[in-house]
């Protein structure tokens, strides 16, 4: 049984590019793909569903390219729909990353979402926004220390678990399956400490392109597997 499925949405730059548009045409088919994935999870039952939407690496890329982004991800139907749609639906939206680095269109977007949904439960959709897993790391080792410091918790006290209620993810289960796309095979900093144990799928294709048939191959085959867990 999936509960949560986390995915690295590669390839929109590189589908565009390859049919002649403008990089920022495939971040806003990608919006499409994204919510072809929020109806397939509900469909199946999956409970969770990470996104990694913006990485704290991305803030290399040009000021334009990112005020797109961030513009296309303030829109409130960017992500399954409109908050009455989202709600009708059941879907809980976070945003999970530092917030610290939040452009204040975002800012504003994320309080009105999460307030907005943080009632629904039949699924939860983690957008990894400004997110890095080493970051993520640091930041719950930071906090762990200061309640260390002030007497909240003992140093013997310190525990994977621990660990992982001081992460950004709080909250969230570990995902049973991460999904890549766009033709590369690695996890790019992305639940680095959440991953340990984690079916990886690498679909040959950039992120426009993905189908239901291809989500549904990927949850078959998923069944299919026997995770023994070091056993």
């Amino acid at each position: 049984m999936i509960k949560h499925m986390a995915i690295v949405m590669d390839g929109n730059r590189r589908w565009a590019r390859g049919k002649g548009l403008a990089p920022m045409r495939g971040h806003s088919e990608g919006v499409k793909t994204a919510k072809k994935v929020l109806d397939f999870c509900l469909k199946k039952g999956i409970r969770y569903v990470s996104l990694y939407t913006f990485s704290i690496e991305n803030f290399k890329r040009p000021e334009q390219e990112k005020n797109f982004l961030f513009n296309l991800l303030a829109q409130e139907s960017s992500i399954g729909g409109t908050v009455e749609q989202l709600i009708e639906k059941g879907i809980r939206v976070r945003f999970v990353g530092d917030r610290s680095l939040f452009p204040e269109v975002i800012k504003k977007h994320a309080q009105k979402l999460e307030k907005s949904t943080e009632h629904l439960e039949a699924l939860t959709v983690n957008l990894l926004f400004c997110y890095g897993a080493r970051q993520e790391m640091v930041a719950s080792a930071k906090k762990i220390a200061q309640k260390v410091q002030v007497g909240q918790l003992r140093e013997d006290e310190i525990t994977e678990d621990i660990l992982a209620e001081n992460m950004w993810t709080n909250g969230t289960p570990d995902p049973e399956i991460i999904i890549r796309t766009g033709q590369a095979q690695r996890l790019s900093n992305f639940l680095l400490f959440q991953s340990a144990y984690s079916e990886l799928y690498f679909l040959d294709r950039m992120w426009p392109e993905v189908t239901h048939e291809d989500l549904e191959a990927v949850y078959q085959d998923f069944e299919g597997r026997q995770r023994r867990f070091g056993k």
